[in-house]
């Protein structure tokens, strides 16, 4: 979902950072505010008075946004439930789950404490401006905390839209869970009414944009397009999950990969393994012990009128975690450190030894047949339509 991270601070224990995308939201919003809502309402103050306004606002926003995001971590890790943090992005924020709730019960209340958390916040912002008079006296100040107390509340009533993965989307979802016992079924209702509510703002942000509203349409039109892909990417995670839930790598992994011995030069390497194989990582190993990888991107950095002076050994790197798993990781983790690190190919290490090789092709190989034998799409539709598995 996300592109680069920007790891701002620590809260509780959950990590809180920002996609760049959200630098161009807290742009635009500081902006309408500034140039246009706080001037139409609170008239006669200067630019640099609005542009306050405009950026408190804008940092109003996010807090709010990492306030309603946070309580959704609250509640998963109070139920045992690992988070990754939270992080801002340009259609607001997400609580960074590893995994989908175990039950219903805690769905439910891991997803309507965001929405109370909004309300308590649009409450206590309104009750400041309403119990102080001074603020109410000095406009500026005033205008602020209203607009982000009517903020709050607007986006509690629209995040209890049933349409997943919103937060109601996830309150229905946990309902239906509740009564038919099955969260697949579940997930491919609430989705399907996510997609449906997706489209209808897509229409709605292309009448808008005809009819004149040229920002606003935007805006409706790009919210429809991630609620929709959301929506469809979130249910084809719920079949890869239970597809490989329980899987451990061994399922996969060949136990006799391809290694490279220690002590051939470069250029023989190039030739009989590189071209040969058109692997872009091999280890290399002696008598069955790991002594490292090495990698197309190392051979770059030798000059080529010097491949067959050096050695194999004397180039190679130490193997990492971003491609190492021992044999008993979940495949589910295995395809997470995949997509994370861009590595089609993980070795399996137990203690010093290498073990096999795990690759994104085999693992697809079974996911594909497990799907089509209970009639779902393959995963290879599944990476057209997503671009990644998470």
């Amino acid at each position: 979902m996300f592109g680069r991270k920007i790891h701002l601070f620590t809260i509780y224990g959950f990590e809180v950072g920002i996609d760049f995308t959200w630098i161009f939201l807290a742009v635009l919003v500081a902006w309408s505010l500034a140039a246009g809502l706080f001037p139409r309402y609170y008239e006669g103050y200067s630019p640099a008075t609005y542009w306050w306004m405009g950026i408190a606002g804008s940092i109003g926003l996010f807090l709010s946004i990492v306030f309603h995001e946070f309580w959704h971590s609250v509640i998963a890790r109070h139920y045992g439930m690992p988070m990754k943090g939270i992080t801002l992005f340009i259609f607001g924020g997400v609580a960074e789950m590893e995994d989908e709730p175990p039950s219903p019960k805690i769905e439910f209340f891991m997803a309507i404490a965001g929405p109370i958390s909004s309300v308590v916040l649009a409450g206590i912002f309104l009750g400041i401006f309403w119990a102080v008079g001074a603020i109410r006296t000095y406009e500026p100040v005033g205008g602020v905390l209203q607009w982000l107390g009517w903020l709050n509340l607007i986006l509690a009533i629209f995040n209890m839209i049933p349409a997943f993965p919103l937060d109601g989307g996830r309150v229905f979802r946990s309902i239906l869970w509740a009564v038919k016992k099955d969260l697949r079924w579940s997930t491919r209702v609430a989705a399907a009414f996510g997609s449906g509510f997706g489209m209808l703002l897509i229409i709605l942000g292309l009448l808008t944009f005809i009819t004149g509203g040229f920002i606003a349409g935007i805006w409706y039109f790009l919210i429809g397009l991630f609620v929709r892909g959301a929506a469809q990417t979130s249910y084809r995670q719920v079949l890869i999950r239970r597809a490989l839930g329980g899987e451990t790598v061994t399922r996969f992994m060949e136990p006799n990969p391809v290694v490279v011995p220690p002590s051939i030069s470069v250029e023989e390497l190039v030739n009989d393994y590189f071209y040969r194989y058109h692997y872009r990582m091999f280890p290399v190993t002696s008598n069955g012990t790991l002594m490292g990888c090495i990698t197309a991107k190392q051979i770059r950095t030798i000059p080529r009128e010097q491949w067959d002076q050096r050695l194999v050994q004397d180039v190679l790197a130490p193997c990492s975690l971003e491609n190492t798993i021992p044999p008993d990781t979940d495949a589910m983790k295995a395809l997470s450190i995949m997509n994370r690190t861009g590595n089609s190919r993980l070795l399996v290490v137990e203690g010093e030894h290498l073990v096999g090789i795990v690759t994104l092709k085999d693992m697809l190989k079974f996911l594909n047949l497990k799907l089509d034998l209970e009639g779902e799409e393959s995963s290879s539709d599944m990476m057209d339509k997503t671009g990644s598995l998470r």
